[in-house]
């Protein structure tokens, strides 16, 4: 993502409005996601009034498909969001000009989240722009019914190259949405009973067997316990407390979800710690990026997260770019094929890699990576690369090799 790390000029060319945004880096940037905030554009193009828009053309002259999005919710957009493919050292031009309405360009949606209540009638209503659930929602028991009360068990987020899903209730966990389609196929996926998610379809599978690992990402806090040992609280569980989901942007280029615990009992002697998950994704990415805010931690907490271990032999670290990654690669899937699965963040948050223990723990069978909470939001990105997504998932190598081209690109475009 380019925004604050970008080079940024500003010039008047004729009465129009210019931005030169540049990739620093010596790669090439596909689909990077470029985020200007209505005050900065209002401080490059003039004033924007209640209603208007900025509109974006490329050097070409050719107007961008912009994504306005009101973070705030005040009815306002207060964000503008679109999609570039840099070339390495590029430095690409965008003309600027206020406009009563946004340019009338044909988008192809290519991020997109959605949460979806079942109705009497078993069908799933209205996407939900917020929801909760109460502590100690139980996991749905499909031997006693078809269909869960939240679409695929909660909420989902996808973009045109893979997807993860959320479950709603004290499990709390992360999984994968393998995609084979560069549609968007999660408000139909596990509508349908007979249908089974779990096996290949000519749009992908859910890949991922998560047991009680923290799967794609999940979350957790190392707690110090007071006798030079720490202990791994699990965000799950009836001591969670509440979940409330917010929906924040949709498409089309990027997708973004709020997931609040304001009520997390993490001990019986400690106040409830407050936290509050932010997920974005966006187009053309095999990831979605996590920016966590915690409050009222115990003093040392780190915040985890992780993979699940439970068909992968070993994990791997890499260190570059100022970028710490830990990924497996593996016969990991429950379609019996591979995929890898990675965590980037970056060193400034000061990463610790471990494992949590195959028993006798709130997590069980994960890689786990830890991040001080010093710097916050801790900020970090999920990975999954299947290998019938994509050609360079077809070998650890290849896999590797992406992952240290992707930690350039994070280092390059972080704000």
């Amino acid at each position: 993502m380019l925004t604050a790390a970008c080079g940024l000029i500003s010039c008047n060319n004729g009465g129009k409005q210019e931005l030169s945004v540049t990739n620093n880096a010596d790669i090439s940037r596909p689909d990077d996601l470029i985020v200007f905030s209505r005050q900065a554009l209002e401080d490059k193009a003039g004033s924007v009034a209640p209603g208007q828009y900025v509109q974006v053309k490329n050097g070409k002259g050719e107007p961008v498909v912009v994504q306005y999005d009101d973070r705030d919710g005040d009815g306002e957009w207060d964000e503008a969001a679109w999609l570039y493919s840099f070339e390495p050292k590029e430095a690409a031009a965008f003309s600027l000009e206020i406009s009563d309405a946004p340019a009338t360009v044909k988008a192809v949606v290519r991020a997109h989240a959605r949460h979806m209540r079942k109705t009497q009638d078993n069908t799933f209503g209205p996407d939900l722009r917020i929801d909760s659930v109460p502590p100690g929602l139980a996991p749905t028991d499909f031997t006693k019914v078809a269909l869960p009360p939240f679409l695929t068990e909660g909420p989902s987020w996808e973009n045109d190259k893979v997807g993860f899903r959320l479950y709603f209730d004290v499990r709390n966990g992360k999984d994968i949405w393998g995609k084979t389609t560069t549609a968007m196929v999660l408000d139909e996926v596990g509508a349908d009973s007979s249908a089974n998610y779990h096996q290949l379809a000519d749009w992908g599978m859910d890949v991922l067997k998560v047991g009680k690992s923290l799967g794609a990402g999940a979350l957790a806090l190392q707690v110090p316990a007071g006798d030079g040992k720490d202990t791994l609280v699990r965000l799950g569980g009836i001591n969670m407390g509440r979940i409330i989901y917010e929906k924040i942007a949709d498409g089309p280029v990027r997708a973004i979800i709020r997931l609040h615990y304001p009520e997390w009992k993490i001990a019986e002697n400690l106040a409830p710690v407050s936290l509050t998950e932010e997920i974005s994704i966006w187009g053309g990415q095999y990831f979605y990026e996590s920016k966590v805010t915690v409050k009222q931690a115990p003093e040392g907490a780190r915040l985890v997260t992780g993979i699940v271990n439970l068909h992968s032999q070993s994990s791997q670290v890499i260190d570059t770019a100022g970028c710490t990654i830990l990924y497996t690669y593996d016969v990991q899937t429950e379609n019996k094929d591979n995929m890898g699965m990675a965590v980037l963040m970056s060193n400034r948050q000061e990463p610790q890699t471990g494992a949590a223990p195959n028993s006798n723990s709130d997590v069980l069978q994960t890689y786990t990576i830890s991040a001080s909470l010093k710097q916050q939001p801790v900020v970090f990105r999920f990975y999954a690369g299947w290998e019938k997504s994509d050609s360079r998932f077809a070998s650890a190598a290849s896999f590797s090799s992406f992952l240290k081209e992707a930690a350039l690109q994070y280092s390059f475009g972080a704000e």
